[in-house]
């Protein structure tokens, strides 16, 4: 075969493996169905996100950003102590403390995190078709809109509410219920 025509080959290969099993943002993640584990190595999956260490820094921005999984009808937990850890005095830009699926925006500086960033600490892959091994067709709603665009590019502002619902093929999405912010997030 002509080199040409092998290049060719690889490279309509590469773009039909991206479209179909999406991108993984770096090592150590999980394209597994949930539960997805909360990630050990906090340093490491900060890094792979573009986020650092904040313990103990002063905050200039200090923001909460809900965020729904539903796998179908069931709610897909996300857990505690994602790039957070008391013990390592460890405290990533976004973080959780808690199941309740706030992650916190903490940082010493004013910039614009995303949900991709989020999932690439978590470890989990994010697409526009794919939510780590759940199967189905993504439906994201931002603040009660359904979202068109990439889910990874959603900045995580203060009290948005993000739900990435994978429904059946064919099946109607439903907007959820809105969150209902616990009363210190008010």
């Amino acid at each position: 075969m002509k080199p040409a025509v092998v290049g060719l080959a690889l490279t309509v290969l590469t773009v039909l493996a991206m479209l179909v099993g999406g991108t993984n943002p770096s090592g150590g993640t999980t394209a597994s169905a949930p539960p997805w584990p909360v990630p050990t190595d906090l340093s490491e999956r900060a890094d792979a996100a573009g986020l650092r260490n904040v313990w103990g820094e002063r905050l200039a921005e200090h923001v909460h950003t809900h965020l729904t999984i539903l796998d179908g009808d069931e709610r897909v937990t996300v857990p505690a102590n994602i790039g957070h850890s008391d013990r390592e005095r460890f405290a990533a830009q976004l973080h959780t403390h808690d199941t309740s699926g706030i992650v916190h925006v903490e940082s010493p500086t004013r910039e614009s995190f995303t949900l991709g960033q989020f999932f690439d600490e978590w470890g989990v892959p994010l697409t526009a078709w794919h939510v780590g091994g759940l199967r189905g067709e993504l439906t994201v709603w931002v603040d009660g809109r359904r979202y068109l665009g990439d889910p990874r590019s959603i900045d995580l502002t203060n009290r948005r509410e993000i739900v990435l619902d994978v429904t059946t093929i064919g099946e109607v999405p439903r907007r959820p219920a809105a969150f209902d912010w616990p009363p210190q997030y008010r």
